[in-house]
């Protein structure tokens, strides 16, 4: 993908600031491709935090501000303020900075899940509708090019009709209770308060789920779902296992765990359908299995032979060299610069082949993890997202 360096768009941040790990992922996937200039920030709740993060970052010290409230009423009123904000905090953290700015009429870029609540959720979903701004969820994962490939595949019928989808992501991090510690990254993730009903199924299940509906392109009818807080103590769910229906008779399974020793980020997916079955791991995302039924086991890697447009489009660097997790953001972030783009012009429309997670998608997640809790709390009853 090549680099654009006139015409940068001018971009803001809510949270990352010192401390933080996922607004540097959100910076580094910003600057890239060259699409984006950070000018301002309120990068903490803490204001005497937000205004160092802000100079550590070369931000001016005007725009490095106390509070996304002082922030968005400040960058709207001036000529040359932030076009989109990207919103990288704790999950009770993301609809109230993303309805300030979105009333403010900025585009908003925002990590996931949507929000910590469907309620929230739902609201935020209306007032983008009202607004028309644009909002990009980062689902990173459907950034990745063979994952772009796996999704082609599946639309021009290389897998016939889908039976069974099954997508898995487990880690090993919070085996113990390190939120005890006072671990930041494991404190807030465990936190209702903070994460929202749902914690390894809202942090990790729903990558795992978007991922899964992402390439399938099938609809959850039902689900079931048996969530556990296995560590004593803990106030959310740490592994959680989902079994799906989706419409048109196909069936899926998801595992999410942040308990399982030996998993980093083993995030995987596979597909089977009457032609064929398509297996892809995060861990090694630049090799995609294509089994097509009856014959022998393929590999198509990126760039490689085989590899098709849908993944030509979102590739970087030659074949065989490494590329993915910071290249999967980045490429979400070029998707939206190409979007935001059009937008600067009158009744500007996105232009055809861009892709990335909307508003709709990050609806969508927030229903699938309030029915996960929901069915868990009923003794894995089936229930409608």
């Amino acid at each position: 993908m090549a680099a654009a360096n006139k015409e940068p768009i001018r971009l803001g941040m809510v949270g990352g600031g010192r401390d933080a790990f996922i607004g540097a992922v959100h910076r580094i996937a910003a600057r890239l491709d060259g699409h984006y200039e950070l000018l301002a920030g309120a990068l903490s709740v803490d204001p005497e935090k937000a205004h160092a993060s802000g100079l550590d970052l070369g931000l001016a010290p005007t725009r490095a501000y106390g509070s996304y409230l002082e922030m968005a009423k400040a960058e709207a009123a001036r000529a040359d303020g932030i076009e989109a904000v990207a919103i990288v905090t704790p999950n009770h953290m993301h609809y109230p900075p993303a309805k300030a700015f979105l009333e403010a009429g900025i585009h908003v870029i925002c990590d996931k899940p949507l929000t910590s609540s469907l309620a929230d959720a739902k609201k935020l979903a209306a007032l983008v509708k009202k607004t028309g701004k644009l909002f990009v969820l980062t689902h990173n994962y459907t950034g990745y090019p063979m994952i772009r490939q796996a999704r082609e595949m599946v639309r021009k019928g290389e897998l016939g009709t889908l039976r069974v989808v099954q997508a898995e992501y487990p880690q090993d991090w919070l085996t113990e209770k390190i939120e005890a510690s006072g671990q930041k990254q494991a404190a807030w993730r465990t936190d209702p308060k903070q994460t929202g009903a749902g914690g390894c199924i809202g942090d990790i299940g729903t990558h795992a789920w978007n991922l899964a509906t992402f390439v399938s392109g099938l609809e959850t009818e039902s689900l079931c779902a048996d969530l556990d807080s296995f560590v004593k103590g803990r106030q959310v769910d740490d592994n959680a296992n989902v079994m799906l229906r989706f419409k048109g008779g196909a069936k899926g399974m998801i595992w999410s765990s942040q308990v399982a020793p030996g998993n980093e980020n083993a995030l995987k997916l596979r597909i089977y359908g009457t032609k064929g079955g398509l297996e892809w791991e995060q861990e090694h995302p630049n090799q995609l299995w294509f089994t097509p039924f009856g014959q022998t086991k393929r590999l198509i890697t990126r760039g490689g032979a085989g590899s098709i447009d849908a993944a030509g489009r979102v590739t970087r660097v030659p074949p065989g060299h490494p590329e993915g997790y910071l290249e999967g953001f980045a490429n979400i972030y070029t998707e939206a610069a190409a979007a935001i783009r059009a937008h600067r012009k009158k009744n500007g429309k996105t232009p055809k082949g861009v892709l990335f997670p909307t508003v709709t998608d990050g609806l969508d997640g927030m229903r699938f993890i309030d029915a996960c809790v929901r069915s868990s709390k009923r003794n894995s009853a089936w229930i409608k997202p």
